[in-house]
């Protein structure tokens, strides 16, 4: 599918499985963030939208003002983070290249790329929208059951 040229309904069609999308205060900046930080694709970039891919996956961002009719809009808080306990986990980014990518756009490594006992090797970044971006990538040997 072409998403930058791709009609709305037939995109909004073509929808299968788990959707996210994300409400932000700066579609651009968002994108910039996703881009820089994760390698995303982003398409149909505009002030109001844009479509991310990532690794086959697809995620939606949309400005508050998108959201007129929204039952969520009302919950928005005024300034500060959203995000508050939701994990965006992205399995296939390396999490100390992530970390250093984000240490050097100014964005803010909640817990720095560390061992995790359930097999993977994660960092969490907050992008400035509040949520948090978890890259990860499996352990050496975890795959194989290896516990060391």
């Amino acid at each position: 599918m072409d998403y930058e040229t791709v009609s709305p309904p037939v995109f909004g069609a073509s929808l299968r499985g788990l959707g996210l999308n994300l409400l932000v205060r700066d579609v651009p900046a968002q994108v910039a963030f996703l881009q820089g930080v994760f390698e995303m694709g982003g398409h149909r970039v505009s002030r109001d939208y844009a479509i991310m891919t990532y690794h086959g996956h697809v995620l939606q961002l949309h400005a508050d003002a998108t959201y007129a009719e929204n039952p969520l809009l009302g919950l928005l808080p005024e300034a500060g983070p959203r995000g508050a306990g939701a994990e965006i986990r992205l399995f296939h980014t390396d999490p100390d290249a992530a970390a250093e990518r984000a240490r050097t756009r100014g964005a803010h490594v909640l817990q720095p790329p560390m061992d995790k006992p359930h097999g993977l090797r994660e960092t969490f970044i907050l992008c400035d929208n509040g949520y948090a971006w978890v890259p990860s990538r499996p352990l050496p040997g975890a795959l194989q059951g290896d516990e060391t």
